[in-house]
């Protein structure tokens, strides 16, 4: 008998109103503009006669049903999704939606804002509240120190600064 392979951890239902808006736009365009013209350009290569062997009718048709998965994945997870879009009651505190300025052990800062996984960026600083370090700063304030353990290793984090952004 096999084993199952683990069930992935549920993701958090909350997403920033920017990002909620970047979701909708993103279907809009899916739905409006994207599939209509890859949708004609499958039209066009279809008329060109056997689809068997027509690679621009092969790869429009893959190209479809890409669209249309991320299609109904965009709109179940809108409806799934909580939009945050209220500071929090205890701003002394790190909760959803905060951006935090963190010092490793060398004195290096990093600033990160905690948002949903359906908008995590590291590159733009933007780190999703389902991982290990937005996990450990839940609830911390200024001056505490965070220890998460990652990749195997343990890092040592002290929050210099919290607060929240007006979108």
């Amino acid at each position: 008998m096999k084993a199952r392979p683990p069930t992935p951890r549920a993701r958090s239902p909350y997403i920033t109103a920017a990002g909620a808006r970047t979701l909708r736009d993103e279907l809009k365009y899916l739905w409006s503009s994207k599939r209509p013209q890859v949708t004609q350009a499958v039209s066009e290569a279809a008329a060109l006669g056997d689809r068997s062997e027509n690679a621009e009718y092969i790869y429009g048709k893959k190209q479809l049903r890409e669209i249309d998965r991320r299609i109904r994945f965009i709109q179940k997870r809108l409806d799934e999704l909580i939009v945050v879009d209220r500071v929090p009651d205890d701003t002394s505190r790190i909760f959803f939606g905060a951006r935090v300025t963190l010092e490793d052990e060398n004195g290096d800062s990093s600033t990160y804002r905690l948002v949903g996984a359906d908008e995590f960026d590291l590159e733009r600083g933007r780190l999703s509240i389902d991982s290990p370090v937005a996990r450990a700063l839940l609830k911390k304030a200024v001056d505490d120190e965070v220890t998460v353990a990652i990749g195997g290793t343990t890092r040592h984090f002290i929050v210099r600064r919290i607060d929240y952004p007006l979108e």
